[in-house]
């Protein structure tokens, strides 16, 4: 029997709900989160990819402080921030006068690295009351959720899963879940089609953006929406920097593309957006472009940086790749400071 099929499996084990077995696998005492290397060690994220994306991070932060009317003390909360990459570099990439101001936090479960810029407060759940950016790079898609998959009579039945990975259909799905499959991702009758239900993610954003007093909150995640959801859902692992079977182990991390349309209306708040990260990084200074070749003759040395800067822009920005990842903004109290760069409608429910 291999992860992702159904049936009955002749190995031992606790046969659990895709749901609780990922959060073991990955928060629990020995679980993937915990490890020294961080997510770095196993998947490339933007943040990983580039500076260029703190630098662009750290600029909506700005406007962020403009749109506040700079105040004495501004907030950067990084959800899921791993060793803390993203943080410290947007500290870094900070004005000066704007770096003076701000807080930093980190909000991970694993404990803090060494080394750390000292500036950068270290807590396993976000602060109350933040003034300023609360930015969340692929977090939600590692809130773990139940898998339900459709059985032959046409029934969505709730995916168990046992330590090994291997698989069987569990109860009918039922409740809240059976309310959200059906607003949200509606299953035909057709036998083997999987859906993730996505109750736990649109719950863990609003109670996310609830920690905001004013400001803005990101969730920058591979999505989907109702008018183009996967047939057969996206659970997949990955393991050393490579796409592996999910096996909720704590061997490898588990992941599922999020259903941010659902999410953009759990907090019941006006003005969420949702925008390629290509669009709204480029709005926020990275273009890809080359440097005019008259610098490779003038300063061969700044057209070889400048070149370097656009290669890793173009990866960030790129279709098919990172380029396509989905930006969620929530403003609370102030107009989205993005959306002012990025001519993006409001999020209209589906």
């Amino acid at each position: 029997m291999t992860p992702g099929t159904t049936g009955t499996a002749e190995t031992s084990g606790d046969w659990r709900g895709w749901r609780e077995a990922t959060q073991e696998a990955l928060y629990g005492v020995d679980g993937f989160y915990r490890g020294p290397e961080g997510p770095a060690g196993h998947f490339r994220t933007s943040v990983h990819a580039s500076a260029l994306f703190a630098g662009a991070v750290a600029r909506l932060l700005c406007r962020v402080d403009e749109a506040l009317g700079r105040p004495a003390s501004l907030d950067f909360v990084d959800m899921a921030a791993g060793r803390g990459e993203l943080a410290a570099g947007v500290l870094a990439a900070l004005p000066a006068d704007v770096a003076a101001r701000t807080r930093g936090y980190a909000v991970e479960v694993a404990g803090r690295p060494e080394g750390l810029d000292h500036r950068i407060e270290w807590l396993p759940e976000p602060p109350r009351d933040v003034t300023g950016l609360l930015f969340a790079n692929e977090w939600l898609d590692n809130v773990p959720v139940e898998v339900a998959e459709v059985d032959s009579a046409g029934v969505p039945r709730r995916v168990l899963v046992r330590g090994d990975g291997a698989e069987r259909l569990g109860e009918p799905v039922g409740g809240a879940e059976a309310e959200w499959l059906a607003r949200w991702w509606p299953l035909p009758p057709e036998e083997g089609l999987r859906a993730e239900i996505g109750l736990p993610r649109d719950a863990a954003w609003a109670s996310a953006v609830s920690t905001l007093r004013s400001g803005l909150a990101v969730a920058a995640d591979y999505a989907h929406t109702a008018d183009a959801r996967p047939p057969f859902g996206t659970l997949t692992g990955f393991r050393g920097g490579r796409e592996a079977a999910p096996v909720p182990d704590g061997s490898c991390d588990i992941t599922a593309h999020v259903a941010l349309d659902a999410c953009a209306t759990a907090c019941a708040l006006p003005g969420a957006r949702l925008l390629p990260q290509r669009d709204a990084l480029r709005a926020l200074g990275l273009t890809g472009a080359r440097p005019p070749l008259a610098l490779a003759s003038t300063d061969p040395a700044a057209y070889v940086r400048a070149l370097a800067r656009a290669s890793e822009a173009a990866e960030l920005i790129a279709p098919g790749g990172l380029g396509d990842f989905v930006w969620l903004t929530q403003p609370v109290g102030v107009p989205d400071p993005l959306a002012l760069l990025v001519d993006v409608p409001d999020h209209e429910e589906q």
